[in-house]
């Protein structure tokens, strides 16, 4: 059956009457016992690294920069879309079989749908106010304010959340061989037609208006270097920590993306043999993006924190302040010297340079 061999379609409905009845597909050697042990090591590094990120930047620094309101945003749907990462290890150590019940079954599949929606909106927000910043200032400074970021987030999360809902509607608990499995319903050739659009929309497009801003901004940087004789450093620091973020979701999501485009054409044409070929090099490169698209979710504190100086501060002060609030005794001690020497450390160092400027 097709819901229990596209192990990772979380976000559109197939259906059950497919290519794959007449064209049987190759599985992945070794992934109930991969995967788990990839998932698991994703949510316990995205969980800790996305709360510390959450906590540095929400609660400890307040939100001094207008990119940090992007950046919480996607931390925050990146740690919702984690903690559901448990079922699908439980899901994986027994062979597909779904244990969690059918709340569970909907519910995590809409949460990794709103996910990816939110995080390549955010990043197409973020794109766009790089853009804004640089090719057109004059707006940028009358539009850019905290307040116009709140919103843009806001009006992210309704347009995730209702884009979700196909996968919320179409997934459902059903029993084959007296065991449940998380699975798509039946779906007719006009809602594959919708689930085809929905991909194209809710991230090709997207893909593409980030891929533009940056080919202008690119552009734009590449005359300002003939006309200046020299790099600016402040500019080009500027717009780096959003371009790699954009480029590690960009390798994560884009490859099951692809290969999920090739496999509804491949439903909508309802192949036969001996035209296999494309579905099962669409079944397998799903097989092979769904864990890379995972992976995603547990990146974005790793580049913030290498990339970014005034992340990296905040991060690190609110690391060595829960040491020192949770030590005893000795530990007390050397986390306050530690904390005190950090803090000397990071006064010198911004009366030597000035910090990243969004």
């Amino acid at each position: 059956m097709e819901g229990l061999t596209s192990t990772y379609d979380y976000s559109y409905s197939f259906g059950t009457e497919t290519p794959e009845d007449s064209c049987p597909t190759v599985e992945l050697p070794y992934k109930d016992i991969i995967l788990p042990a990839l998932y698991a090591t994703v949510f316990l590094v995205g969980t800790v690294g996305n709360a510390l990120l959450i906590a540095a930047l929400l609660f400890k620094q307040r939100v001094q920069r207008l990119i940090d309101i992007f950046i919480v945003n996607l931390a925050m749907s990146n740690f919702i879309f984690l903690i559901t990462l448990p079922l699908w290890v439980d899901k994986e150590i027994y062979s597909g079989v779904w244990r969690s019940g059918s709340f569970l079954c909907k519910g995590s599949s809409y949460i990794i749908s709103v996910n990816m929606h939110c995080s390549i909106f955010l990043l197409t927000c973020m794109s766009n106010d790089r853009y804004l910043a640089i090719m057109h200032p004059a707006v940028a400074r009358r539009i850019r304010s905290k307040h116009y970021a709140i919103i843009v987030c806001i009006c992210v999360w309704i347009l995730s959340c209702l884009l979700g809902l196909p996968t919320l509607l179409s997934r459902e608990v059903r029993r084959y061989d007296d065991n449940p499995y998380c699975v798509d319903k039946e779906t007719t050739f006009t809602q594959k037609i919708g689930s085809l659009l929905l991909l194209i929309l809710g991230f090709f497009v997207p893909l593409f208006s980030i891929l533009t801003f940056y080919c202008c901004i690119t552009r734009k940087l590449c005359v300002h270097y003939q006309k200046s004789g020299k790099h600016d450093k402040k500019l080009r620091k500027s717009i780096k920590i959003v371009f790699i973020v954009v480029i590690a979701f960009v390798l994560s999501w884009a490859p099951f993306n692809v290969f999920k485009f090739l496999a509804l054409m491949s439903h909508i044409q309802d192949l036969k043999p001996p035209f296999c070929l494309p579905y099962k090099i669409a079944h397998l490169g799903m097989e092979l993006g769904g864990p890379l698209a995972f992976v995603d979710s547990c990146t974005n504190p790793f580049i913030c924190y290498y990339f970014d100086d005034y992340i990296r501060r905040a991060m690190n002060k609110c690391t060595l302040l829960y040491i020192k609030g949770n030590s005893l005794g000795t530990s007390l001690d050397t986390s306050d010297t530690l904390f005190t020497a950090f803090v000397h450390g990071e006064d010198a160092s911004r009366r030597r340079r000035r910090s990243v400027s969004f």
